[in-house]
C-alpha cells in the first residue's frame, strides 16, 4: 500500500480534515479508504466518531467533546505511518437502469450537438464504464460518479435548471451523476433512473458508499414506469456484485 503526503488540520472544535494529495485518482481514493476502516476498526473503533471520506480527504468529527487537535494530529501522523493490518471494506458494483427517452433525457440532443455523437452513441459510452463514487452532496444521496469516459466529457449548462426531476441522469465535466430528489441544478440531463439514491426511512437512508462502482444500464420507458412502481412499494430487487480490483 503506497503511502501519500498528507496534511491535517482542524475543521472546527469537533473535526479534523485529512487531505491527501488533490488529484482524482482511484489509487488515492483506495489508499483513504483503507486508512479510514483501520481507523474505525482499529484505533477508533471504541470512540462515537463519524468518519467522511471524499474524492482526497476523509473528515473525522467527534461530536461528544472538542479534539486536542495538537495532540490528535500527531497520534494521526503515527498511526498513518502504520502497518495496516486490517482487511480493506467490501465494495459492491451496483447495476441500475436506466431510462434515456426523449421524456427524460431533456438534454440528450444538445449534448449530441455538442459532442458529435448520436444519441445512441451517447448512451452506448455512457453505459459501457463502471464508475467509481467519489463522493456524497450537495444534496443527501447526490453521488458524484467518477470514470466517464472522455467522449461525454462536457460542461455545465450556462443556465442551470430551477428545477431537475427527482432520478435524472447528468453528466457535468468529467462526472456522472443521478439527482435523488426534485432540486435546482445545471447538470446536462440524458436519462432517469427509477430507484430511489436516498431513503431517510432505511437504517442506511444512502445504500451506495463511497468506493463502491455504479453500472448503468438501458431500459425502455414501460420498464422505468414499471420499475418505479415496484421500487415504491419495496418489491424491486437490485442487482449488485462484489467488486474485485
Amino acid at each position: 500500500m503506497n503511502l501519500y503526503s498528507i496534511s491535517i488540520r482542524s475543521y472546527g472544535p469537533h473535526a479534523i480534515l485529512i487531505e491527501w494529495p488533490n488529484r482524482v485518482e482511484e489509487a488515492i481514493l483506495e489508499n483513504i479508504l483503507h486508512f479510514t476502516n483501520y481507523l474505525k476498526e482499529v484505533k477508533l473503533k471504541e470512540d462515537n466518531w463519524e468518519m467522511v471520506p471524499a474524492y482526497n480527504s476523509v473528515t473525522l468529527i467527534y461530536r461528544d467533546a472538542p479534539i486536542d487537535f495538537k495532540k490528535f494530529k500527531a497520534m494521526l501522523i503515527e498511526w498513518y505511518a502504520d502497518v495496516w493490518e486490517v482487511q480493506p471494506q467490501q465494495r459492491i458494483v451496483w447495476k441500475l437502469p436506466v431510462c434515456y427517452h426523449r421524456e427524460f433525457g431533456i438534454d440528450l440532443d444538445l449534448v449530441s450537438e455538442k459532442l458529435n455523437l448520436t444519441p445512441k452513441e451517447i448512451i452506448q459510452q455512457h453505459t459501457s464504464q463502471n464508475y467509481t463514487l467519489y463522493g456524497i452532496g450537495f444534496l443527501p444521496g447526490f453521488m458524484y460518479l467518477g470514470g466517464l469516459p472522455t467522449q461525454l466529457e462536457i460542461p455545465r449548462r450556462s443556465q442551470p435548471r430551477a428545477k431537475v426531476e427527482k432520478g435524472s441522469v447528468g453528466l457535468a465535466g468529467k462526472q456522472t451523476g443521478i439527482y435523488p430528489q426534485l432540486s435546482p441544478g445545471g447538470w446536462n440531463i440524458i436519462g432517469n433512473c427509477p430507484i430511489n439514491m436516498f431513503n431517510v426511512k432505511k437504517e442506511e437512508p444512502c445504500f451506495i458508499k463511497v468506493g463502491d462502482k455504479v453500472q448503468f444500464y438501458e431500459i425502455e420507458k414501460a420498464e422505468h414506469d414499471l420499475y418505479k412502481i415496484e421500487e415504491e412499494v419495496g418489491i424491486y430487487k437490485l442487482e449488485k456484485e462484489v467488486w474485485h480490483a
